[in-house]
């Protein structure tokens, strides 16, 4: 048996920080919980905290007497170098300043780098220091997006400490069964037996794991019970066919089609129209295409200036319009094949049934239907009666969900387009989900091109979809950008945005290239007051922050 003692007024939850604030105001100003104001209050303080101390390093909260813990189990992988080690330390040991304001000052925000730290520690398969568990799971606690990162980091150990104080459950609930192994592949009574008798998570994993080494006996498992889930977990089990998704799917899909759940049958369809052969995507093209044509005869254009076919007694050459005649109703097969009947507030029916026939109909059948045209010639072909942003913003979700890159480049258009929306984005979010379609290289010279002729104004959600590193294109794009807005004279806060996004992304062989820009600029005339110190600031921060994830590469190997 093991007795952890405790004074009767133990400090609660906030009692570290309350310690903290004890010792910034001074014990003649305020006392230690229990404590009597005095000379014997600093001794008391030093006490309380020493306690807490113990306690926090421990990760484990005062209780009664209990059995003895069970050994924490054994993490195999190799110790973190202990220069990385130390890294880690003043990673986890920084806290974000106050919100207020607009100035940041020219440190490091080092929590911002914890997320790319903890990548290339998972990448090359380091164990944390032990002592180091209870700020990580502090970390992951606070922040959500972390957690996968921190629980794959912390391993074993992490989940053993979980067990033991409550504010760390959520690495219990994050982790299937706590932490308890899946059963190996192959192994198919245990397979059987989890799947039949396990929670609600651990047969989420379950079906993942097997799903990604065995799409097909994954979805043969979830025909076995399928008649009897739950509304919602059919849901989520549905969802999961999305990795390993092939014509092979088809059946089980189909049959989801009838499911007493509108968002089941809503997940089914979606899923069944990113496969282009499906019998689905064939019925949704029929409806598409009943709904757009060519039409000749729409508009008549006169060949270009100093073209081949100028000169006297040169005929027009005709150029086709493409012509809409939207739904003019939601039948029942449409409503079974995942059309939503019910338009959104502000959007009128037929243009809501149209989006979504077009959206879920493969883009090859648009070649077909128009002529033989490329994607390039279609977009760029005129749409009569206003449809052009229904029809161009359903082509890019079509694109977006085939991963077509080819229909993407046409969606896109170049990024030196005086129209930034291209000829058929209709918004940066549209945009920034067809670069995704795209391999690391395009996208990051299509965004290059993009800020070289726009700017950073419209550019941060473009950026967020980029490789990072950002390829040296990108990255000098970026700088000259930031460059031209410092000569500008106007404030850098605007810029905020763009410029921790370069702290995380920009390559750090680009230090030494921004050094030129750490002095304070000659301001120009109008310019706002004080901003080029400002500016110099901001790039001090940048340039520390480069050259402190030059020097964590180097500390984890990766370099």
């Amino acid at each position: 048996m093991t007795r952890i003692s405790a004074p009767v007024n133990a400090p609660g939850t906030d009692a570290w920080e309350g310690l903290v604030t004890t010792a910034l105001l001074g014990t003649d100003r305020r006392t230690p919980p229990g404590t009597t104001p005095g000379p014997d209050a600093p001794a008391a303080l030093l006490d309380a905290a020493a306690v807490q101390t113990v306690r926090r390093r421990a990760g484990l909260r005062p209780a009664r007497a209990a059995e003895r813990p069970q050994p924490a189990p054994q993490d195999p992988r190799p110790a973190l170098p202990s220069a990385a080690a130390r890294r880690l330390a003043m990673l986890l040991a920084d806290r974000p300043g106050p919100s207020g304001g607009g100035r940041r000052g020219a440190a490091p925000d080092l929590m911002e780098l914890l997320p790319q730290w903890l990548a290339a520690a998972n990448a090359r398969g380091f164990a944390p220091p032990p002592q180091a568990l209870p700020a990580l799971l502090d970390a992951a606690r606070g922040r959500t997006d972390l957690r996968p990162a921190v629980l794959e980091f912390a391993g074993p150990r992490a989940l053993w400490l979980a067990r033991l104080n409550p504010d760390w459950r959520f690495a219990l609930r994050a982790t299937p069964g706590g932490g308890a192994a899946l059963p190996p592949i192959g192994d198919d009574d245990r397979i059987q037996q989890l799947w039949q008798e396990g929670l609600f998570a651990e047969r989420v994993a379950l079906l993942s794991a097997l799903r990604s080494r065995e799409p097909a006996a994954a979805r043969d498992l979830l025909a076995t019970t399928w008649a009897t889930e739950r509304a919602e977990d059919r849901l989520m089990f549905l969802d999961s066919l999305r990795a390993g998704l092939g014509a092979d799917d088809e059946p089980f899909l189909e049959q989801a089609l009838a499911d007493r759940s509108r968002n089941v049958r809503a997940t089914a369809a979606e899923l069944l129209s990113s496969l282009p052969g499906s019998a689905l995507a064939a019925r949704m093209a029929v409806r598409a295409e009943a709904c757009v044509a060519l039409d000749h005869a729409q508009i008549a254009q006169p060949p270009a200036t100093g073209s081949a076919n100028e000169g006297p007694g040169a005929a027009t050459r005709p150029t086709p319009a493409i012509v809409v005649e939207a739904p003019h109703e939601c039948d029942a097969g449409m409503e079974r094949d995942g059309v939503v009947a019910k338009a959104p507030a502000g959007r009128g029916e037929r243009s809501w049934w149209l989006g979504q026939l077009v959206e879920a109909a493969p883009l090859g059948t648009w070649s077909r239907r128009l002529g033989g045209r490329t994607p390039e010639e279609i977009v760029a072909l005129p749409v009569a009666d206003g449809w052009q942003g229904e029809l161009h913003a359903a082509w890019c979700r079509a694109a977006v969900r085939q991963e077509d890159a080819a229909w993407a480049r046409a969606l896109l258009g170049e990024p030196s387009a005086p129209e930034a929306g291209g000829p058929g984005a209709v918004s940066l979010a549209e945009r920034a989900k067809l670069l995704g379609t795209l391999g690391a290289a395009e996208r990051a010279e299509w965004v290059a091109g993009f800020i070289a002729a726009h700017g950073l104004s419209e550019a941060f959600q473009l950026l967020g979809v980029c490789a990072v590193p950002w390829a040296a294109p990108l990255g000098g794009a970026v700088v000259d950008a930031l460059n031209i807005a410092r000569d500008a004279g106007s404030y850098p806060w605007s810029f905020s945005g763009v410029m921790g996004l370069a702290e995380r992304c920009l390559d750090p062989s680009e230090a030494a290239r921004l050094d030129a820009l750490l002095a304070v600029p000659d301001e120009p005339e109008n310019a706002s007051p004080g901003a080029g110190g400002y500016w110099a600031e901001a790039f001090q921060r940048l340039v520390t922050t480069l050259r402190l994830r030059a020097a964590m590469a180097e500390e984890l190997g990766t370099a």
